[in-house]
């Protein structure tokens, strides 16, 4: 368990670094490895259902959209949503494409009573290369991570 509460602790850590209003931050490969180990926790992804569906999934994820497709729109049954799929007291890891929606979710989540809200940086995808294309630098898949075709 030592390992678990090391990266707790680090993400908490980097989460005051950057002024985070949660539990903190963490990378892909930290975020797995806690999503493993916690008991109970949750991963949800933010991403939209185009994402999911042509970029890839990440098995057994909750997938609750933040912004709705194909309009674009912030999806306004997002914490209802969260609330009927995630126990409050849950450990949950967010998780979009490259950390900003996820990051979002994460505030929303811990202003509404989510005790334990974690972002996962770099996302699925990652930053974007020199050529403008994601998946090249950082995120979940460039991590070698379980994830499927969608």
């Amino acid at each position: 368990m030592g390992h678990l509460s090391d990266l707790l602790g680090l993400a908490r850590d980097r989460g005051e670094k950057l002024s985070l209003p949660y539990s903190g931050a963490l990378t892909p490969a930290e975020a797995f490895t806690v999503w493993q180990k916690a008991p109970g926790a949750v991963l949800v992804d933010v991403r939209t259902r185009a994402e999911w569906e042509w970029v890839g999934r990440v098995p057994n994820a909750v997938e609750i959209e933040w912004n709705s497709w194909p309009g674009g729109e912030r999806n306004p049954n997002f914490l209802a949503q969260l609330t009927h799929q995630v126990d409050r007291e849950a450990l949950v890891l967010f998780l979009c494409r490259s950390g900003a929606r996820s990051h979002n979710a994460a505030i929303l989540a811990q202003q509404q009573g989510y005790t334990a809200c974690y972002n996962i940086l770099e996302g699925f995808e990652g930053d974007r290369d020199a050529n403008g294309q994601r998946g090249h630098i950082g995120g979940w898949r460039h991590a070698g991570l379980p994830w499927i075709q969608g």
